[in-house]
C-alpha cells in the first residue's frame, strides 16, 4: 500500500469511525492514530475535525469511549477503573448509578435520574448537604454497583441524584473554591497552633459553591475543636466540617512514588487499608529494618501482606528449623532457608557459616524420619551434582599474555673454515687487508687501557670577545 492510499484510508477511519471494524486492530489502531495527532509535531489539514484538548479526558466520539483516556491509561483522578464494559452497547442502560469523584481520593455513588447521556470524565453537578457539589464522572453503567458492593457501603445507604451537566459559570466558581484550598489549609494550621490543639491539619476541600469546607486533620488522641470550629467560620465564612483521618489515609489523599518506583498503591486503586503486623515481615525473611519496611505514610507497607499467603503455603512443606540434623561425621543446624524454592542451609556450628551444605525439603525430612528411627546418614547431601561446564568464553579458553612472548632469535649457522666469507662492506674490506699485512698494529689501535697517556698541552692563546687575557 503506498502513501496515497494509505492517507485515504485513515481519512475514511476518522470520518466514519464506528464502522472500523473492517480494519486490522481496529480500536487499537484508530486511538494509536489519534494519539499521534496530539503531537504539536504532526499536522494534517485534512482532518479538521479531529481536534482533542490535551487537558481534556472527554472524547465526543461515541466510538471511542471507554478507551484509554475513558477507559483506562493514565488519569487525572485518583483510584482510577479500567471500564472494560464502556464498548458494549446499552451498558449506560443496565444501571443508573454513576461513581463520581471529587478531589483526590473522595468518591460518592448517585443516581442518574435525569437519564443524562454520561460518560468518563464529564463534570457534573451532585446533590449535596447544603447546596451542590461539582465532580467528575470515573465510572458508569454495570460496573458501579460492583464498586458500591467494594466500597462496602450499607444496604439502607440513601443515595443522592445528579442535577446536571457542570456549565461555565458551575466551573468558574469550582475553580475559584479550589483556588482558596491552599491558603484557607496554612491559616488554618496557624489557628489550630494559636489554639494550642495538639492536631495536623492535613488537607482543605472546598464545596463546588463554596458554602463549605472540609477540612482533614491528624491526632492521636481525642480533639475538642468547638472553639476552632467557631473560629474557622468567622475567619472563612462558611460552613465547616471536621474529618479525621490516619497516617494512611492522608498519603492516600496526598500520593507519591513508592520505594519500588510506581505510584502509591492507597493513591491509585487500594480503597480498603488491612492490618499489617510485623509477623508478615518475619514469614517472609525480610530484614527488620523499620526504614525499609516502612511506607510514607510513615507505617508498615501494604504490600508486606500481598505474598503472605503464598509464603504461609510454602511454610508448610518445610521441617521446623529448631530441629537439627544428625550425620555420622557432625550435626548440623539451621542457617538459613530459601522459602519459595524449598531449599535449607545447614551449618556445623549454631551461630556462624561452618561448612555450609544445602539440601532440599525432601531431604530435611527424610533425615529427620531416619534421626527418629535411631540411624544417621553418611552424608547430609546424597545428590549427585553435575560436572561444571566448560567456559564458552573465547578470552578464557586462550592465554591473554600469548602475544607478550618475546620472539626467539634464529641461530645464525656456523661457516666452515675452508671457505673463505667474502666482505659485506668496505670497513670489513680494509680490516681483512690490515690483518694481512702483518701482526703489528699502531697505536691508536691499542685497547683504551693499554694506551699510554699523553700530557695535555695548554692553549696561550688569547680568547677572542670582551674578556681580554690577563698580562
Amino acid at each position: 500500500m503506498d502513501e496515497a492510499k494509505k492517507m485515504i484510508s485513515l481519512d475514511r477511519l476518522f470520518e466514519h469511525p464506528a464502522q472500523s471494524d473492517n480494519y486490522p486492530g481496529q480500536r487499537v489502531f484508530m486511538h494509536l492514530c489519534i494519539t499521534i495527532s496530539r503531537s504539536p509535531f504532526f499536522l494534517r489539514p485534512s482532518w479538521p475535525s479531529l481536534h482533542i484538548d490535551m487537558h481534556d479526558t472527554t472524547i465526543s466520539d461515541p466510538a471511542l469511549r471507554g478507551f484509554s483516556a475513558c477507559g483506562c491509561g493514565c488519569s487525572k483522578h485518583q483510584l482510577n477503573t479500567f471500564d472494560y464494559f464502556s464498548d458494549v452497547p446499552g451498558n449506560n442502560q443496565v444501571s443508573n448509578l454513576v461513581e463520581v469523584q471529587f478531589k483526590n481520593t473522595r468518591k460518592g455513588y448517585f443516581l442518574n435520574d435525569n437519564q443524562l447521556d454520561l460518560a468518563k470524565g464529564d463534570i457534573v453537578a451532585v446533590e449535596a448537604s447544603p447546596g451542590h457539589d461539582i465532580g467528575t464522572v470515573t465510572l458508569t453503567g454495570s460496573l458501579v454497583p460492583l464498586q458500591m458492593k467494594k466500597a462496602q457501603l450499607k444496604p439502607g445507604t440513601e443515595l443522592k441524584r445528579i442535577y446536571r451537566k457542570a456549565r461555565p459559570a458551575d466551573i468558574d466558581k469550582w475553580d475559584e473554591a479550589r483556588g482558596r484550598e491552599n491558603a484557607t489549609m496554612i491559616q488554618s494550621r496557624q489557628i489550630a497552633k494559636e489554639l494550642e490543639l495538639d492536631m495536623k491539619i492535613g488537607d482543605v476541600e472546598y464545596q463546588g459553591d463554596c458554602n463549605k469546607a472540609i477540612f482533614y486533620y491528624i491526632a492521636d488522641q481525642r480533639i475538642d475543636f468547638r472553639k476552632l470550629i467557631r473560629v474557622l467560620a468567622d475567619t472563612f465564612h462558611v460552613r465547616i466540617e471536621m474529618r479525621q483521618i490516619g497516617a494512611r489515609q492522608e498519603a492516600a489523599r496526598i500520593g507519591g512514588i513508592g520505594p519500588c518506583g510506581r505510584e502509591l498503591c492507597c493513591s491509585t486503586w487500594r480503597k480498603d487499608f488491612q492490618t499489617v503486623s510485623t509477623g508478615a515481615a518475619r514469614q517472609q525473611d525480610l530484614s527488620p529494618n523499620p526504614q525499609k519496611l516502612a511506607g510514607q505514610c510513615g507505617k508498615l507497607k501494604c504490600c508486606l501482606n500481598y505474598e503472605l499467603d503464598v509464603y504461609q503455603e510454602a511454610h508448610q512443606v518445610l521441617p521446623d528449623r529448631s530441629v537439627p540434623l544428625e550425620t555420622l561425621d557432625a550435626t548440623y543446624f539451621h542457617f538459613k532457608t530459601d522459602i519459595l524454592s524449598g531449599r535449607i542451609t545447614y551449618s556445623m556450628d549454631k551461630r556462624m557459616a561452618v561448612n555450609l551444605v544445602t539440601i532440599s525439603a525432601e531431604r530435611a525430612w527424610e533425615i529427620i524420619a531416619q534421626n527418629k528411627a535411631g540411624e544417621k546418614p553418611e552424608a547430609l547431601d546424597n545428590e549427585e551434582r553435575p560436572a561444571p561446564k566448560k567456559p564458552v568464553d573465547l578470552a578464557e579458553q586462550d592465554d591473554l599474555t600469548r602475544f607478550d612472548k618475546l620472539r626467539k632469535k634464529k641461530k645464525r649457522k656456523p661457516q666452515s673454515k675452508d671457505k673463505e666469507r667474502v666482505p659485506r662492506n668496505r670497513d670489513e674490506q680494509g680490516r681483512n687487508g690490515r690483518e694481512a699485512q702483518g701482526n703489528g698494529r699502531d697505536e691508536s689501535r691499542r685497547p683504551r687501557e693499554n694506551r699510554q697517556r699523553e700530557p695535555r698541552q695548554k692553549d696561550n692563546t688569547p680568547k677572542s670577545g670582551n674578556n681580554p687575557a690577563k698580562e
